[in-house]
């Protein structure tokens, strides 16, 4: 097994042996169950491919929030390799895909003995807590519409870093869960956003057709 994963290029190449004589590169499928509190004690994991929603459910009104969107170079969970504590979260395979397992405890020990990987998992670490600031940032202070145009911006720039359009592929249902609202109100602004000549949009797909106005919109709103 041969690790290579843009994020980590950096990393030496002794740590990169150690990486792949402890790891153990796994295959999920849509809708399987593996990232349970009690295997995120134990394991932690980096994303290869495929598609990972990490959410809050309200389980006496079925109201959900997707915290993070995880795809290929995401880490899981970072919340449990730092304070050792289960962290309660649901999480749902959204799309087929592999990561690299490895035992928590050596990550610990990579993040002391191997300050450039340390560095890599705290980026990582304060890039999560950013995106979770901004969300409930967001959900506070930008309507529906200002929200779904953002994440379409932010996830064309991602795209460009990571080659992986996180978007394709979801439902309007699940695009809602992301920033806070429900299939209908995102159906609404999709076939407005589609109406101005922004996007194109098609079953499972949105496709931007004038980044320059979708962006002039965003800095309108913002």
């Amino acid at each position: 097994m041969r690790f290579q994963l843009e994020s980590f290029n950096t990393i030496s190449e002794q740590l990169r042996r150690e990486i792949e004589a402890v790891g153990k590169i796994i295959s999920f499928e849509k809708n399987d169950i593996l990232f349970d509190v009690d295997e995120t004690l134990e394991h932690f994991f980096i994303f290869l491919s495929g598609k990972v929603k990490v959410f809050e459910m309200n389980l006496n009104n079925g109201k959900e929030q997707t915290l993070y969107l995880l795809g290929r170079g995401d880490m899981f969970d970072t919340v449990t390799l730092l304070d050792g504590k289960p962290h309660e979260v649901m999480s749902e395979i959204l799309e087929a895909g592999e990561a690299l397992k490895v035992p928590i405890g050596k990550v610990r020990e990579w993040m002391y003995d191997y300050p450039v990987f340390g560095e890599i998992v705290l980026k990582y670490v304060a890039g999560q807590l950013r995106h979770v600031e901004e969300l409930a940032a967001d959900l506070t202070l930008l309507d529906t519409k200002e929200r779904l145009i953002k994440l379409i911006v932010q996830n064309m720039e991602k795209s460009r870093h990571t080659g992986q359009n996180m978007l394709e592929n979801l439902s309007h249902a699940e695009i809602a869960k992301l920033i806070g609202t429900v299939r209908h109100v995102v159906d609404r602004h999709i076939k407005q956003l589609k109406s101005e000549g922004i996007i194109e949009a098609g079953r499972r797909k949105i496709a931007l057709k004038n980044m320059e106005k979708l962006q002039e919109k965003l800095d309108d709103l913002l």
